[in-house]
């Protein structure tokens, strides 16, 4: 993958990458535990430029629900969206909504060249819901 988007390949970049594949949806601090216990000491800056190097290569997509710290995916190429559980912030990927990408249709591209589109689904995740309190049924 690295050399086919002319990155050299060295071992914190597959150490990354490795990490977004294995932990989907990782914030940068889980990508750097899961780089840490590959490799053993690597600075935060180092992994962030990897981050940033396999995003600009379209390797990764970073991802950032609204008041949420930056993810990171490796299913690129497609155009899929996320439904984020407002209570606990457990993501997960929705295939696209309708249609071909970019599955929306804008009403308005006001002259833009419109190639994606991002839907963020928001609710409460199974686990979630089963921990809420049952509020008792008044009759």
């Amino acid at each position: 993958m690295l050399r086919g988007a002319d990155l050299r390949v060295t071992r914190p970049r597959l150490a990354v990458l490795d990490a977004v594949h294995s932990h989907p949806h990782a914030d940068t601090d889980t990508v750097i535990g899961a780089v840490r216990e590959r490799l053993g000491e690597v600075s935060h800056q180092a992994v962030y430029d990897v981050l940033r190097a396999l995003t600009d290569a379209g390797l990764v997509r970073r991802i950032q629900p609204a008041s949420s710290v930056a993810r990171y995916e490796a299913r690129v190429g497609d155009n899929h969206h996320h439904v984020v559980c407002r209570s606990c912030g457990a993501i997960a990927d929705v295939d696209c909504a309708i249609g071909h990408a970019p599955c929306l249709s804008a009403s308005d591209d006001h002259g833009f060249s419109i190639d994606e589109a991002e839907v963020i689904y928001w609710g409460t995740c199974p686990a979630c819901s089963s921990a809420r309190p049952r509020t008792a049924q008044v009759n």
